[in-house]
């Protein structure tokens, strides 16, 4: 796949979706030469800012590394497996912390379904703009904890890259096949539990 076949990634759907959500993807070739369009990933913040959350609590806050940074290199030092191969050649990473007690000692019980729907709205943004974004959860959260000085009242939920597509042909083989291999899901009748 060249970056002129990308239109071969977009979902085979049995309804038709919004361009952007069909279109969404996430790749873990990232072009290592192009810099984060600071527009850009300021919209797909301020996505993330105005999705919605139980009682408006807005549990959600996020550390924000460029590339050739070191909050950057303090990320990739803290993801795991196959992550730390590829993620360091995206744009940006971002990490998702939920707020899970509130100022006042009390548990937020909705704060990471919440915090999935900034996240949510942040892909979404960035996929409309542009951009690409890969959500991960293979990543040393007490390592991010102490790279940061996370406070106990927050965790790390999720590092998600944002960038520009790069050629694929620069991954490793294992993850060039996985980045190639067509785009699954299972069917939506097998999802519904129940559909009255």
């Amino acid at each position: 796949m060249s970056l002129a076949d990308l239109s071969t990634r977009t979902a085979d759907t049995t309804a038709q979706l919004l361009p952007a959500l069909a279109e969404r993807w996430s790749p873990r070739s990232y072009d290592a030469a192009a810099v984060i369009d600071e527009e850009k990933l300021n919209a797909a913040l301020e996505a993330a800012r105005w999705s919605p959350s139980a009682a408006n609590t807005q549990p959600w806050r996020f550390i924000v590394a460029r590339r050739g940074t070191p909050a950057f290199d303090a990320i990739v030092a803290n993801l795991l497996g196959f992550n730390a191969t590829w993620a360091g050649s995206a744009g940006a990473l971002i990490v998702a912390l939920a707020e899970v007690i509130d100022p006042e000692g009390n548990e937020r019980r909705w704060a990471n379904y919440d915090l999935g729907q900034a996240v949510a709205h942040l892909t979404i943004q960035a996929h409309h703009d542009g951009l690409h974004a890969h959500q991960m959860g293979g990543f040393d959260a007490q390592g991010l904890r102490e790279a940061f000085d996370i406070d106990e009242r927050f965790v790390p939920v999720s590092v998600t890259t944002l960038g520009t597509v790069g050629d694929p042909d620069a991954l490793p083989d294992r993850l060039r096949e996985r980045e190639l291999a067509p785009r699954t899901r299972v069917a939506l009748d097998d999802i519904l539990v129940v559909n009255a």
